[in-house]
């Protein structure tokens, strides 16, 4: 893979004992050049960054190296840890709102290429551990968006995507969806939480409610991960 190296000064040391264990995907909602911008001003009051910034085209850009800490995920949580930026690697991927346009196939096709790489460095990112910045940061963040390809990932190594015709899950949604890692409901409900699922998961209906077949993929990523217990 070959990346544009444009280094932003928005970084930190890792912790000495932090284990790289996430991936987290974002959408810019800006246009490339903007930001880059935004993630390159070291004189912001609020300084932000990723890792990588991934073009519509397909390019590239490497702001921050693996090896430091990237200021993308701010207040986050999955599987019982907070405060994310510590342990993960951020992409922010150029799509000006992920709702309503399609992700172009030659920018998948980088993704996926680059997600290998980011996979193959820090074999501590599990499937489950890659994450869209909407699942560790439920209501506050809606990114990388309704139409991101999640399934295509995960066909590509990349991520979990449900099977059907499971049966649904019984029992809490509220503590099954933090076995899979979603946070507790404390600064949100459980239904910002399902509705942060069903983004992810079944992103035609988005609306809160623990249905059947809510419950049924829940049930099968939980099979798939071995966390039923």
């Amino acid at each position: 893979m070959n990346a544009v190296d444009l280094p932003s000064p928005n970084h930190a040391p890792r912790p000495t004992d932090a284990v790289i264990d996430v991936l987290v995907l974002h959408y810019t909602e800006l246009p490339l050049r903007e930001s880059l911008d935004i993630l390159r001003d070291g004189a912001r009051a609020h300084r932000v960054s990723a890792h990588y910034v991934l073009a519509e085209d397909g390019r590239v850009h490497r702001l921050v190296a693996e090896d430091r800490v990237a200021w993308h995920a701010g207040r986050s949580h999955w599987r019982g840890r907070e405060a994310l930026n510590a342990t993960s690697v951020g992409v922010e991927i150029v799509n000006l709102h992920g709702d309503r346009h399609d992700y172009p196939k030659p920018q998948i096709a980088a993704l996926i290429e680059l997600c290998h790489g980011i996979l193959a460095r820090h074999p501590a990112i599990v499937p489950r551990n890659v994450v869209g910045h909407s699942d560790i940061a439920p209501k506050r963040k809606i990114d990388p968006g309704l139409r991101f390809p999640w399934a295509t990932l995960a066909a590509s190594g990349i991520g979990l995507w449900p099977r059907p015709g499971v049966r649904p899950l019984v029992g809490d949604m509220q503590a099954a969806l933090q076995r899979l890692g979603y946070p507790p409901a404390l600064d949100v409900t459980t239904e910002d939480i399902v509705a942060a699922f069903q983004r992810r998961f079944r992103p035609a209906k988005v609306d809160g409610i623990a249905d059947p077949e809510t419950r049924a993929l829940l049930g099968d990523l939980l099979e798939q991960v071995g966390a039923q217990a």
